[in-house]
């Protein structure tokens, strides 16, 4: 009779602690979040040649960030990778391969990445997830329309891409008489009106008169 005593005491108590727990609103501590990238998705693809990867900043000091949303619950996050990184984030692995943008002088201004995109997926029921690649190639900030990364429930995007170029500290370049906009190592009229003037041309000889 007094064991049966105490086992009634020992599960009330349980049962109040539970109930203590959930009346002051802490929720358990949710499970990790997996961010160890498969080795099969580890190693980039090479990205396609690009005009003008070979101007600015060496491509592995380069520094792109990138936006990842999950449409479920609009949890948003911003991911900064160098070229050549991978990067898993739950059942998403980005892959960057690299990151560019125009220089300043050039126009239209463009910012983009050669980015992969994979996603953990259940193709049938019964079955065990597998990655599938769900976008391969450049995203780009200004036209975010040319290329889409077309999951239901993820979307990555280009925010910025870190790079500079020689020269980019100088002032805004001013538009020529051409209305093309000058290269920020081309002198500026005032520099060449503070230059100092050339030396004047000899006069011409005087062609002689016949005498009369």
């Amino acid at each position: 009779m007094n064991s049966r005593r105490l086992a009634l005491t020992g599960a009330a108590t349980a049962l109040g602690a539970l109930a203590l727990a959930a009346c002051s609103g802490e929720a358990p501590a949710p499970a990790p979040e997996e961010t160890e990238v498969p080795q099969e998705l580890a190693a980039p693809a090479p990205p396609p040649a690009q005009a003008g990867q070979g101007i600015g900043t060496p491509l592995a000091e380069r520094v792109a960030t990138l936006g990842l949303i999950n449409k479920r619950n609009n949890i948003s996050r911003e991911i900064q990778m160098k070229p050549g990184e991978a990067r898993r984030i739950g059942d998403v692995v980005i892959r960057l391969a690299t990151c560019e943008r125009t220089a300043p002088w050039e126009s239209p201004p463009l910012t983009g990445a050669f980015v992969q995109v994979s996603v953990l997926t259940r193709e049938q029921a019964g079955e065990g997830p597998v990655w599938r690649r769900f976008f391969s190639g450049w995203l780009y900030k200004e036209a975010p329309a040319v290329n889409v990364v077309e999951h239901p429930i993820y979307d990555v995007w280009v925010k910025d891409c870190a790079m500079s170029f020689p020269g980019e500290d100088s002032p805004a370049p001013r538009a020529t008489s051409s209305g093309a906009a000058a290269r920020p190592d081309a002198p500026t009229p005032e520099a060449s009106a503070s230059a100092e003037p050339a030396a004047p041309a000899a006069p011409a000889a005087e062609a002689p008169t016949a005498e009369n």
